[in-house]
Parts: C-alpha cells; structure tokens; sequence
C-alpha cells in the first residue's frame, strides 16, 4: 500500500509540474496585459518600460515561469497586481467556498440520485423509468446558468422571497450560510441529479442479468436487500471514480453559478482576475483547481482498494 501511494504521488508531482507549464503558458497567451490596460487608461506611453520592469513583464517567458515556479515551490504564489493582497489569501478564502458548494452539491445530488438510479434500473422499461429518463434528458441538455436564473426568478417573483446576496460563512452562521447556498446547490445538483441517476440505472440493469444477482433470488432473498447488499455493493468501484468526475466538473462549473448569485468562489475570483488580467491571481486559481483534481484523482484510487480487496494485490 505504502508504495502504491508513493507511486501515485511520483506521477501526480509529473503531472502538476507538466500543467504548471500548461496554466502558466495559457494565461500569458491571453491578448493584452495589465500594463496595456493601465496605458489605456493613463493615456500615453510614457513609463511602460517601466511598469513591465515593475510586474516583471520585460523577462523572457521561460525566465518568468522559473521565478513563478521557485515561489510556488516555497508555499508563495505572488501577489495580486489588481489588489495588492498576497494571492495564496486570496485564493484560499475563495476556495473554501467553492468547495463548501461543490460538497454540498455532490452529497445532495448523490443522496437523490443514487437512490433514484437503484429504483429505475430494478423497474427499467416502465411508466416511471420513462419520465425519469425524460426528466434526464432535460437536466443534462439544460444550462446550468438558466437553471439559477429560474430558480432567482421562482423565489423571487412568484415566492416573493428575495434571497440574501451578502456571503456569511458557516462559522458566524450556518443557517444564513446554508441559507445564501441554497439556490446554487439547486442549480448546480439539477444536473449531476440526472448524470448520477442515468450512471446508476444502467449499472443496476448489468448487474441484474448477472448469476450473483438470480443466485440471491434463488435464495428468496428479497428486491430491496439484493440491491442493497449486492448490486449496490458492486458498483461502488465505478461510482466512487463516477463522483470523482462529478466533484471536478462540479469545482469547473462555479464561476457561472458564483457570478449569478454573488458567491466570493474561485469561479468568480478567477473571472475578476482575468477581466483585470491579474495573472498572478488567475495562475494561483488554475492551480488550485489542478491541485484539487490531482487530490481528488488520488483519494478515489485509494478507496478502489478499501472497497475491492482484489485491486490490493
């Protein structure tokens, strides 16, 4: 076990410092800089030499990503061009955030879904597996930016209940906090509801046909205790990487959620930062967001060997 982990974390350094080089040549291929939009607005050239000399701007490319890359490896990501603020504060208190809301997003939706996928794979090809499959379509075709603007336009207007726009975080008060994630819970579980419903569903009809499942039938062992002891048991392998890719797509699928209702995430940090071309700001949130896919990557092949003793050996 001890050298599997070590193996994993050798590859998942590789490939951090591989995306490294990824993020930091994406963002310094974005048309325009600081430098230009201050310019811009001064109106003149006169000091560019000299801000580009000051952001570090006026290096050759390589020699910015070795500096970058020297303070990333000693815990410091820079400080923000647009705020002043040390970006490593910055995208700490942004990802708490996102984090908190792409946590409750996957226990909520896995919480109806997964139950939902049990019940329409055991009676597949019914009235009820046709309107969840309908109810599927719709959630997976619809964008996640129309569902929060209803939801606003529900609450609001026909509710005539306006939620709060002001952030608390859950240590003042987890009720105003739980309160103000609400509706982006909502927007955001609508459509993973569905991907976690349709995954479930087509697992169970498998795993219906297999000889495990008619054995315990044989038995007299009831419907409900073979999806749960049985069917339910064995794709957990396959659901634990399945959420693995819900809780990625989840922290990816914020900014436009974050941006609708006001939420101080990553997502929304990342696009103020690209909008003022804070590269310091945005390469720290790239970063984290690779970071936490790495982490995410690791702790499901972690679990493939707590749930299934075979893939210890």
């Amino acid at each position: 076990m001890g050298a599997f982990v070590l193996r994993r974390l050798a590859a998942s350094l590789i490939t951090l410092f591989l995306a490294s080089i990824v993020v930091f040549a994406m963002v310094r291929a974005v048309p325009g800089d600081i430098v230009e939009q201050m310019m811009g607005q001064l109106g003149g050239s006169e000091g560019e030499a000299v801000l580009r000399r000051f952001f570090g701007l006026d290096e050759p490319i390589h020699i910015q990503y070795l500096d970058w890359l020297g303070r990333v490896l000693r815990g410091d990501l820079g400080v923000s061009w647009r705020l002043g603020a040390p970006v490593t504060a910055l995208v700490a208190s942004a990802f708490l955030v996102s984090l908190q809301l792409a946590l409750l997003v996957l226990v909520f939706s896995a919480f109806i879904g997964v139950p939902l996928g049990l019940m329409v794979g055991r009676w597949s090809g019914g009235a009820f597996d046709t309107a969840i499959q309908s109810f599927n379509v719709v959630a997976l075709a619809t964008p996640v930016f129309w569902i929060g603007l209803m939801l606003l336009f529900g609450v609001s207007e026909l509710l005539g209940w306006s939620p709060p726009t002001i952030y608390v975080s859950p240590v003042r008060s987890i009720t105003e906090n739980l309160t103000i994630l609400m509706l982006p819970m909502l927007s955001l579980a609508f459509l993973q509801i569905a991907a976690y419903a349709q995954f479930v569903r087509q697992h169970v009809i498998a795993a219906m046909g297999q000889d495990y499942v008619r054995a315990a039938r044989a038995r007299g062992m009831p419907m409900r205790r073979v999806l749960l002891r049985h069917v339910l048991r064995n794709i957990l392998v396959p659901l634990s990487t399945f959420m693995g890719l819900i809780f990625i797509q989840i922290l990816g699928g914020v900014v436009v959620i974050e941006s609708i209702f006001g939420l101080p995430g990553l997502g929304r940090l990342l696009v103020n930062a690209l909008n003022a071309r804070d590269f310091p700001v945005v390469q720290g949130a790239l970063l984290t967001v690779l970071i936490s896919a790495i982490v995410v990557n690791l702790i499901v092949d972690l679990l493939y060997r707590a749930i299934d003793p075979r893939l210890r050996t």
